[in-house]
């Protein structure tokens, strides 16, 4: 059965069940030729005019403006935030970011910031970026964020736990930062860049998702390699698998790496093959690439007149 068909059975019938948390030492094998077939076949499509200015203005819609430096500021949390509220403001036609992401003790500044607009704040914690720290450290920072008001939560799983086999902790702990966050989101980064084969992308993403992720995330940023088109195919994978065994949709987001609108319309194809048209929206499906939305508006620009703009019309936050 086609995966948009079930989506929308299931959404008419309202089916969704807690599924059986399966046992992580036996998911699935990966065929890594068979998904570098895939890529190969989505990297060397073309994509007509039309359709690819459609496509652009849905990724900038999907992505996340994001922030995370030591040297982070208050004023650069404002100009990050002026700037997501710029893109829309200054052209009615294009739409807005999905979010601003910032550090927890930058969370109210940005919630005031944004404040009238439809643009979320999501906040990192849990130790972001290595999640080297106790539990009650992680909720503690997950609960700072969540009481300075953000929407979503980027936690990182314990990634030393995972390659010493203690998957029930792994589990356990996002659970638990899950319920810390209340009424908020909680994105769970992998750091697949970590974790080596893609068989262990697997295993932590259906790790992830049967502990209470609403979005599964590939990495921090923070280490290369970031996000990539195979491991991305993988997590998509595990999220369908998912939801024709609960009826439950989980959000996917490919973090870092990803510059250029070329390669981000690569990503949105690769969703809409394996998710389908369901997922094509920033409630599902959102990108962690601030650099991304410079090229992505100039793009645009160069679809609408046939004329490039130059990079410096644009800050580079």
């Amino acid at each position: 059965m086609d995966l948009v068909i079930f989506v929308e059975q299931q959404a008419f019938m309202g089916k969704s069940k807690a599924p059986q948390i399966p046992d992580f030492r036996l998911s699935p094998r990966i065929d890594q030729v068979g998904v570098g077939d895939r890529i190969s076949r989505i990297t060397t499509r073309s994509i007509k005019s039309s359709s690819k200015l459609q496509g652009l203005k849905m990724i900038l819609n999907m992505i996340d403006l994001t922030t995370l430096e030591g040297a982070d500021t208050q004023g650069k949390v404002s100009q990050l935030c002026n700037k997501a509220k710029f893109l829309h403001g200054s052209n009615p036609d294009l739409p807005t970011v999905a979010a601003v992401c910032v550090y927890p003790n930058f969370v109210s500044q940005a919630k005031k910031a944004l404040l009238g607009t439809n643009i979320n704040v999501a906040s990192v914690a849990t130790a972001f970026p290595a999640g080297q720290s106790s539990l009650d450290v992680k909720i503690s920072d997950t609960k700072l964020a969540v009481d300075n008001g953000a929407d979503e939560v980027d936690m990182v799983i314990s990634r030393g736990r995972f390659h010493q086999g203690e998957y029930n902790y792994v589990f356990d702990e996002i659970a638990a930062v899950k319920e810390a966050c209340g009424s908020a989101r909680l994105k769970v980064i992998l750091e697949t860049g970590e974790l080596g084969a893609l068989d262990k992308v697997r295993r932590a993403s259906d790790i992830a998702i049967y502990a209470g992720a609403d979005f599964i995330k590939t990495s921090t940023g923070k280490i290369s390699p970031a996000a990539t088109l195979p491991v991305t195919c993988v997590m998509l994978e595990a999220i369908r698998d998912y939801f024709y065994e609960s009826g439950t949709m989980i959000g996917m987001k490919p973090a870092g790496g990803i510059s250029n609108s070329k390669l981000a319309l690569q990503y949105l194809m690769l969703v809409k093959e394996t998710l389908g048209d369901a997922w094509l929206s920033n409630q599902w499906f959102r990108y962690g690439a601030s650099s991304l939305a410079n090229d992505v508006l100039m793009q645009i620009e160069k679809q609408r007149t046939g004329n490039y703009q130059s990079k410096d019309y644009f800050s580079k936050d």
